[in-house]
């Protein structure tokens, strides 16, 4: 039995494919380029399916891929990057993935959060040029047991977030488009408005998806809010926060630093970015655990298995589909 065609758009590990080969044959982009749009436009015809990480799949890529795509299965839990009206339009399912990428994002979080509070980066790079004057001045850092939390969106991963901030004995604030009694049983935080939030907070952590209502969630006027002491924090997405802003906050001290993990215009930064010791900066990597990618694999697997099936995937964003005819 001829089996089904899957394009998948940048490289992934090759345990994430064990479950996708077991009934596909697979074609993948051996780099972790993003393919340009005339590239992907040919790769993507006569698929059966395309497992898509971080590349745009805009309406001419999709009414490529349509007459014979079943499904595009986001690698991640975002899904900006898909025009999902065209892919409705066309009849091809949308799904993402996300539980898969929980506790990894959340970890990372954390990561950015301890090592830009007690300035983990800067500390080793003092050691690693064999520095002398070692004693009790030195790289003076921010406490993070006892302090308040903010945390901008109550979902998956802010939730995860607050839930391990609870072993540091911190206080937990929070803002969303709307109360989250979820949230608030399992960590213990706070509702409060996004003005308070910012006021309040030692250590602000942005975990919203990118829309056009949260560009820019935080511009100059927002930064100005934070304490002078305050930490940001952002592995959701780039553009949530205004980049030209921050870069002058923290050369102002207007806050204290920021732990980013996505940027505006990755994998370009805004000038003067990476000459401050006040940040620390990671290449889009909360989700880049060996564990996490291997289940991100099986998530597609299921999710393709089922439209390739003829079912709504577990995790679709457009069951609509269903109803219409192909």
């Amino acid at each position: 039995m001829k089996k089904p065609k899957i394009y998948i758009t940048r490289l992934i590990p090759e345990p994430a494919l064990a479950e996708l080969k077991e009934y596909c044959d697979i074609e993948m982009n051996l780099s972790s380029r993003i393919l340009s749009k005339d590239e992907l436009v040919k790769k993507v015809r006569g698929k059966d399916a395309i497992l898509v990480s971080h590349t745009t799949m805009d309406a001419e890529t999709i009414a490529a891929a349509a007459p014979s795509c079943k499904i595009l299965a986001s690698y991640g839990v975002g899904y900006d990057n898909i025009d999902l009206a065209a892919a409705t339009q066309h009849g091809i399912y949308v799904s993402n993935n996300p539980d898969a990428v929980t506790d990894a994002t959340a970890d990372m979080t954390w990561s950015l959060i301890l090592g830009t509070a007690r300035r983990i980066v800067e500390s080793d790079h003092f050691v690693r040029s064999e520095q002398k004057g070692w004693g009790p001045t030195l790289l003076l850092g921010s406490h993070v047991t006892g302090k308040t939390l903010g945390i901008i969106g109550a979902g998956r991963i802010g939730t995860a977030v607050a839930k391990r901030a609870k072993g540091f004995n911190m206080d937990i604030i929070y803002t969303d488009t709307q109360q989250n009694s979820s949230f608030e049983t399992l960590t213990g935080g706070k509702f409060v408005s996004k003005h308070t939030l910012l006021q309040e907070a030692d250590f602000v952590s942005v975990h919203i998806p990118r829309h056009p209502s949260t560009y820019h969630y935080i511009g100059i006027d927002e930064l100005k809010l934070m304490k002078k002491t305050a930490i940001l924090i952002n592995a959701a997405r780039g553009d949530i926060i205004h980049e030209k802003a921050l870069v002058e906050a923290l050369k102002n001290g207007l806050i204290a630093g920021a732990g980013l993990d996505v940027f505006e215009n990755e994998p370009q930064l805004e000038p003067g970015l990476t000459s401050l010791a006040n940040v620390v900066l990671t290449p889009h990597v909360g989700t880049s655990t060996l564990d996490t990618r291997i289940k991100q694999g099986a998530g597609c697997a299921r999710n393709i298995r089922a439209a390739l099936a003829g079912k709504i995937p577990p995790n679709c964003l457009n069951p609509e589909v269903r109803s219409q005819s192909r």
